[in-house]
């Protein structure tokens, strides 16, 4: 696709791009640095360092993760849109909304609800200083799935950048 010449500000194609880029930064960044201080703090079986980060799992899901996504979506969208690609015929993005929707499945069925029940285990034991194997279970469940969800919209970038057909 060729584009013309034209002042950034007018050229909505690049401004749409920066801004799913900047998406996509701040989803992937997210849930990688977030998985890895949650994994880090639970290394330490300190009652009071686990439920800081577990309070700040949920915190930066709702701002970054969430952000992310909805930045991703909105901006994917709206270029193809403003394009005319028919984007539910196209392999490549086909492909990136399959991963991105499997992702965001996880997520909600299993990761969500997981990090709900740990943040609420989190607020006790920072209290009275004993965590419970439920907790313990349930981080490993969080990991698993984690990593899964994780390597899912990373498999994207390939079809982002490559665009096979």
């Amino acid at each position: 696709m060729i584009l013309k010449k034209e002042p950034i500000l007018n050229n909505t194609y690049l401004i749409l791009k920066s801004l799913h880029i900047l998406g996509a930064v701040i989803f992937l960044g997210n849930i990688i640095v977030t998985g890895w201080w949650k994994v880090m703090a639970d290394r330490t079986k300190n009652p009071v360092i686990i439920a800081f980060a577990q309070r700040q799992v949920t915190l930066t899901d709702y701002v970054f993760t969430l952000g992310g996504v909805i930045l991703i979506v909105a901006t994917g969208i709206g270029n193809a849109v403003l394009h005319n690609m028919d984007y539910l015929s196209i392999r490549w993005l086909v492909w990136g909304y399959w991963l991105f929707i499997i992702s965001g499945v996880i997520w909600v069925v299993v990761l969500i609800p997981v990090q709900i029940k740990q943040a609420k285990m989190a607020k006790q034991f920072s209290e009275n200083g004993v965590i419970p194997d439920l907790y313990w279970r349930l981080g490993q469940i969080w990991l698993v799935f984690g990593i899964l969800a994780t390597i899912l919209p990373l498999l994207n970038i390939y079809w982002m950048v490559f665009k096979p057909h």
